[in-house]
């Protein structure tokens, strides 16, 4: 999740309600393989019965639902205990290890909010909001209403939940997580994230925080200000060659100092409406834009198998696995072709350190507003092999169609000396190795492309010296 100087890590999200820890365990190698770094479980608490949630977030359960894992605790424990159906505290820790001699780091949600029949609710009555009527209330974000939960309220005891939050993020610490992806901070005090984070430093400054905050940018600026080492961010809704590049140029510039972000196509949350309409070329094209416009990014569990089917009138898959088993069959992913994307832009981040940088991002103009290309530079003394680094992306956003542009290209962004007066701009200046074809292109400062959905959507070009 967090650039560390062997590189940014790529998060994997995956869901393993349809079985065991033990059962998860043999799809580590497979993630493994595609070069991923951080395997990244949702809630695995104990769900709670009342007010359960149906298939598609129905108001009525039938059985053999297993519920929201964002309705955390039971009868059987709250925050720091684990679904007896997803296995024990031995089989975690058996995950954990599996995950690490796969090379994987294991990240969980913190979600801090409560199912009715959480323990704290019992227990802790006054962290919580009461009604008029002594009824506790559930959370709401209009129109969405979460009946099956029970929001924290930090005004009559903080010092008693700040201790207990920290007390079950060093559980799972212990457990053997070193990254939280943190469930909608910007409901909560800021005074709490900033000494939460703080108090986990302290003793574990290997551990990071995401910051899930879908919400206005001055709150996502603060959170990151005061602590959170990494930003979900508007990527995932920007998808015309003016709102990519200016979102690439305003994420690589100077707020970049302390807002890294973290670049994800979809999650479990979110299917956008580029995705539900672009095909196996849509998903294509938001993996390449993901894993080469940030040096952290991420997919969610079934991205290879490219589900795109929406719930009606919301921007979610239906049949979502929030609300019900999903086995899949990994094997139809071989047929499709991203997880063998996915794969080749793991290891093309893996070989260019320019491509971990946050910084040195230039954007060049095309003639074609289907067409957005960029480059990222790293000079010889940034670099850790010693030689300068510098990669350039050309991306067709059409997903439907092919697509021809000239590229106009900044010769010196790409640190290559200026060509002398009366030079001949379509001359090649240098090669340009295609990292996903295989193939060479003398390239000059302008450059014609075509691109094919169907066959390639995207150059991703190493820059040599001619």
């Amino acid at each position: 999740m967090f650039p560390r100087s062997e590189g940014a890590r790529r998060l994997k999200d995956g869901r393993w309600r349809s079985g065991t820890f033990t059962a998860a365990a043999r799809r580590l190698p497979a993630i493994a393989a595609m070069g991923f770094d951080v395997v990244y479980l949702t809630p695995v608490h104990p769900i709670g019965a009342t007010h359960r949630k149906g298939r598609n977030n129905s108001l009525t359960a039938v059985p053999g639902d297993p519920g929201s894992p964002y309705a955390i605790g039971s009868a059987d424990g709250g925050h720091d205990a684990i679904h007896p159906e997803l296995g024990s505290e031995r089989t975690f820790r058996a995950f954990v290890k599996e995950a690490r001699r796969n090379g994987l780091e294991v990240a969980i949600d913190l979600a801090l909010q409560c199912s009715p029949d959480h323990p704290w609710v019992r227990e802790h009555p006054e962290w919580f909001t009461t009604r008029v009527d002594g009824s506790i209330a559930y959370a709401e974000n209009p129109p969405k209403k979460y009946q099956d939960i029970y929001p924290l309220n930090f005004d009559n005891d903080p010092a008693g939940i700040y201790a207990e939050v920290l007390r079950v993020v060093r559980v799972w610490i212990e457990r053997g997580v070193t990254a939280f992806r943190v469930d909608n901070p910007h409901t909560k005090p800021l005074d709490f994230w900033e000494w939460l984070l703080a108090e986990v430093r302290r003793t574990n400054p290997e551990v990071i925080f995401l910051s899930e905050a879908f919400t206005k940018p001055a709150m996502m600026h603060t959170l990151a200000r005061i602590g959170f080492h990494q930003s979900y961010t508007y990527f995932t809704w920007r998808n015309t060659r003016e709102e990519l590049a200016e979102y690439l140029e305003e994420v690589s510039g100077p707020a970049g100092s302390y807002m890294r972000p973290s670049f994800w196509p979809t999650t479990h949350d979110i299917l956008p409406p580029y995705l539900q309409h672009g095909g196996v070329a849509g998903f294509a094209v938001r993996a390449v834009l993901a894993a080469l416009g940030s040096p952290t990014w991420g997919v969610y569990s079934g991205y290879e198998l490219v589900e795109n089917v929406p719930r009606p009138g919301v921007e979610e898959q239906i049949d979502n696995e929030k609300y019900e088993y999903k086995p899949r069959d990994w094997a139809a992913a071989d047929d499709i072709g991203i997880a063998t994307l996915l794969t080749r832009l793991n290891e093309v981040r893996r070989d260019h350190p320019a491509l971990r940088q946050l910084r040195d991002l230039t954007v060049h103009p095309t003639t074609n507003d289907q067409v957005l290309a960029f480059s990222r530079h790293l000079p010889a003394e940034h670099s850790p092999t010693g030689e300068a680094d510098t990669v350039v992306v050309v991306v067709n956003l059409d997903p439907q169609s092919p697509q021809e542009s000239t590229v106009h290209l900044d010769l010196a962004a790409l640190g290559l000396p200026e060509p002398p007066p009366g030079h001949d701009p379509w001359s090649p200046s240098f090669v340009a190795h295609d990292e996903l074809s295989g193939e060479s292109y003398g390239w000059g400062q302008d450059v014609y492309v075509r691109l094919e959905p169907w066959r390639q959507v995207a150059h991703v070009v190493h820059v040599r010296p001619a």
